[in-house]
């Protein structure tokens, strides 16, 4: 087979470079991995689906081709993908206003929105645009995750107390709904809820290898089938449907997919940096690659497989993810395994499935979403820049106060943080320099330095020159002149200015010609190699000649100080190796 053909079959299919990696002992450590994280898989399935308000066995039915799919097509061998309950909580903000949950509509609309989601994500990689999820800055996006996790927990406490849930509410509404139903408190339910918070807390602390979830399920689903729970007007999963896969393509209304198409963005966005976060991680404990683009596809392939099999958007899940590493899962053969086992599990006990209680459930979820909660990263944001912080704030705080169209909230600190760092970029460092007793060029203003000669004044700008602060760098230029009026030479220190548009080049030129009209020499130290050639295909290049070409301060210095009548410099002091 041609080389090149060769790659594009590896690019297209990427499962296939398994069979170099795969040999005895990593088959039998795969194994052992699908085997662990099935552990997990199915009570976490279980549980989001019901976060979602869709009928908890659905989570089993994503947790099945979905993951085996994005195995296949993903790159990271670690990432497993399935029911996460970020993408739980955005599916139900989203369908909350269009339907009620677990009704037939609401179903339909899961699987359109799984539908748009995957398609956006291979979009996504097939134009090679990973990289612009890093827009979404980490304070904005943590901001978001905080109050999603608040949310999360409140709209788990009334199936935790077994009293009738209201939908998805905004935040103060909600917290109305639960304070009225307290007294309707169903206390088998508190009592298995409270109980399964305790021992799950409890393995998670001191036996953190056991299958904690799938040990309490088990454990206190028996108890509560025992002990009449159900007669006893307890709430569990229910019956199972007989067709296990049902494969049929999504009916489309273009109505109700035009009211999608947002919150189908901002889940795309969310669930590939969710996935994104896991692979980095993977890829820094093992060493193995990942590709962004590829993922992509194989989130978006993943989600258009959810849609296909009626059920609703999967993401890749850090914590299973985090223990396919811990098993030290080589190759997505792992993630295939998981799902079977899923299968298994299916075809195997449907019967004690549908016994589980649902306030069971309800304890895995808050038990799993409490450690997202974390004010550590916005307080670090606020410490690190004010900007940060105040994105990140106003992400939690909009998410909050706009539930359920939580998409609002980390739409509003991307759209913050986006235009902060406009403003900032508005807003370059100048700074007039001068010889600093180390020998570098330094503030003069700030160290208190005399300019380099009465007559020559070195500016410095740090920041790409364009359209956005054109005019303050004009500002800046315009100020030196009114302030030292024996200037014949302005040096520009340019190293950092490391892009050029349109903008900058007409101010440049302009400036040059007016200092010039005025008996000035406009001079430039620094420049790199892709403003000169920005320069070189305006023409400014030539125009500004041979005093554009400097080095640095001391490569220019020796060659304008003569024009104005004063010796050359004196060499600067030995710095450092110099020596």
């Amino acid at each position: 087979m041609p080389l090149a053909t060769n790659r594009l079959l590896h690019r297209l299919l990427p499962f296939l470079a398994w069979r170099h990696q795969l040999d005895a002992a990593t088959l039998r450590t795969d194994l052992m991995a699908g085997v662990t994280v099935a552990l997990v898989a199915i009570p976490q399935a279980l549980a989001y689906a019901q976060l979602a308000g869709m009928p908890a066995y659905v989570g089993l039915y994503a947790s099945l081709l979905p993951c085996i799919v994005a195995a296949l097509f993903g790159s990271s061998p670690q990432l497993n993908t399935g029911p996460v309950a970020l993408t739980s909580l955005l599916t139900a903000a989203a369908l909350a206003p269009l339907a009620l949950p677990g009704s037939e509509t609401w179903l339909v609309l899961a699987v359109q929105l799984a539908l748009l989601a995957g398609l956006f994500q291979l979009a996504f990689g097939a134009l090679r645009l990973a990289h612009f999820a890093d827009l979404l800055s980490y304070p904005v996006l943590h901001g978001f995750i905080n109050a999603c996790s608040v949310l999360i927990c409140l709209a788990q406490l009334p199936a935790l107390l077994g009293v009738a849930g209201a939908g998805q509410l905004p935040f103060v509404e909600g917290l109305v709904h639960l304070a009225r139903s307290l007294p309707a408190t169903h206390l088998p339910s508190l009592a298995l809820g409270a109980a399964a918070i305790v021992l799950l807390s409890l393995l998670a602390r001191f036996a953190p290898r056991w299958p904690g979830m799938l040990l309490v399920i088990a454990g206190l689903g028996t108890l509560a089938w025992l002990g009449g729970f159900e007669a006893d007007g307890g709430r569990v999963v229910g019956a199972l449907p007989e067709q296990i896969v049902a494969l049929a393509l999504p009916a489309t209304d273009w109505r109700q997919i035009t009211d999608l198409l947002p919150a189908a963005f901002v889940l795309a966005l969310v669930s590939f940096l969710e996935a994104m976060s896991s692979c980095k991680v993977a890829a820094a404990r093992t060493g193995q690659r990942w590709d962004g683009n590829q993922e992509l596809i194989g989130q978006g392939l993943a989600k258009l497989t959810a849609a296909v099999c009626q059920a609703y958007p999967v993401s890749g899940s850090f914590g299973r993810s985090a223990f396919l590493l811990h098993a030290r899962a080589r190759t997505g053969l792992a993630s295939v395994v998981g799902a079977l086992m899923v299968l298994a599990a299916l075809l195997a006990i449907p019967g004690l499935i549908a016994h589980i209680p649902r306030p069971v459930l309800a304890a895995v979820i808050l038990v799993t979403v409490a450690k997202l909660l974390s004010l550590a990263p916005l307080r670090e944001a606020w410490r690190s820049s004010r900007d940060d912080g105040l994105a990140g704030t106003v992400s939690f705080v909009a998410t909050l106060a706009f539930a359920p169209h939580i998409e609002i909230g980390i739409l509003s600190g991307l759209l913050l943080s986006l235009a902060l760092l406009i403003y900032r970029s508005m807003r370059p460092r100048v700074a007039v320099l001068g010889r600093h007793p180390d020998g570098t060029w330094r503030d003069a203003r700030r160290f208190g330095l005399p300019p380099a000669h009465p007559s020559l004044t070195i500016l410095r700008f740090d920041g790409p020159l364009h359209f956005v602060n054109a005019a303050t760098f004009e500002d800046a230029v315009l100020a030196v002149e009114r302030e030292h009026p024996r200037l014949k030479v302005l040096l520009i220190s340019s190293a950092g200015i490391n892009d050029i548009d349109a903008s900058g080049v007409d101010t440049l030129r302009r400036l040059h010609r007016q200092l010039t009209a005025s008996g000035r020499l406009l001079a430039c130290c620094g420049l790199k190699k892709q403003v000169i050639d920005v320069l070189e295909r305006t023409g400014l290049w030539a125009e500004l000649g041979p005093h554009a070409a400097y080095r640095n301060e001391d490569d220019a210095l020796p060659r304008l100080l003569p024009s104005l009548g004063a010796p050359p410099p004196p060499p600067a002091p030995r710095r450092g190796l110099e020596w």
